[in-house]
């Protein structure tokens, strides 16, 4: 059996203001069962309760009013918890996010380990490669999805990778937020194999490098830059060109981003 409320008895069943209530009718967001034409009183039935619990969850996770319209509107339950669910993936994602900035910012409250500067001449080598311009924003999945096809790639061509696989970034990416970024894996030279339109094969041009080692996950990885390039600045000459990042332990080794150990390779001159 259902029942019709004022609106201060529905504001009182369902924790929404009468204020938040009269907006929602406003913007056809929840309106009343019924509303007086003489005295314009909202009333309210019983059987919107649950309707209206579950606008108030969905405002207090953020999502925008279009979208639990739509929520609303969805023609069956199917369609309404596929909604309910994208939106959560993106709030935890966004959780995540926010706990990783926060962990970034804490050690910014710890002293920087010391740096250790290697110098190290690295000849040139073939490597398959995935070259793409990409924002900064974006390079984390752009990266998720790259060395994956790089390492397919391979298994498909039966050839092993003839070294540590790794990136490079142009100073675009860095300047412009936007720029090109060779993600790649060495092979042996010689190596010819059938290539999605994606990959290529190209030789990374020999190179002399200061070089630091970057532990842990990539949030906080331009401590390490900053550090790096700091010293190359005060001691050496860095060129124009792109960094090269070599991923020693990543993804594809380990699950566990706190064990990343990645060589962060600053170019300072021609060999």
């Amino acid at each position: 059996m259902t029942a019709t409320v004022s609106i201060g008895e529905f504001a009182r069943l369902t924790y929404l203001s009468v204020k938040t209530l009269r907006y929602y009718h406003d913007i056809e967001l929840i309106e009343p069962a019924a509303v007086d034409p003489g005295s314009g009183y909202r009333r309210y039935s019983t059987d919107q309760v649950a309707q209206a619990h579950l606008i108030r969850r969905l405002r207090e996770l953020d999502m925008p009013l279009p979208e639990i319209k739509a929520v609303l509107a969805a023609s069956d339950e199917d369609t309404r918890n596929i909604a309910l669910r994208a939106h959560l993936a993106r709030m935890e994602a966004e959780l995540q996010r926010t706990k990783d900035v926060v962990a970034s910012l804490r050690s910014l409250l710890t002293p920087a380990a010391p740096l250790v500067v290697e110098y190290r001449s690295i000849p040139a080598m073939p490597v398959l490669a995935f070259v793409d311009t990409v924002t900064r924003p974006a390079v984390g999945p752009w990266c998720e999805s790259a060395f994956p096809l790089l390492y397919e790639t391979l298994e498909a061509a039966k050839v092993a990778p003839a070294g540590v696989a790794g990136a490079t970034y142009s100073m675009e990416f860095f300047a412009e937020e936007v720029g090109e970024v060779v993600a790649f894996v060495p092979v042996p030279a010689g190596t010819r194999m059938m290539l999605p339109e994606e990959l290529t094969l190209i030789e990374l041009p020999a190179r002399r490098f200061a070089i630091a080692v970057h532990n842990g996950s990539f949030d906080d990885v331009d401590r390490t830059y900053g550090a790096l390039g700091s010293y190359v600045a005060e001691h050496d000459n860095a060129l124009a060109e792109p960094v090269r990042e070599l991923y020693v332990l990543g993804p594809d080794q380990i699950d566990d981003p706190g064990a990343y150990r990645t060589e962060v390779c600053w170019p300072i001159g021609l060999l």
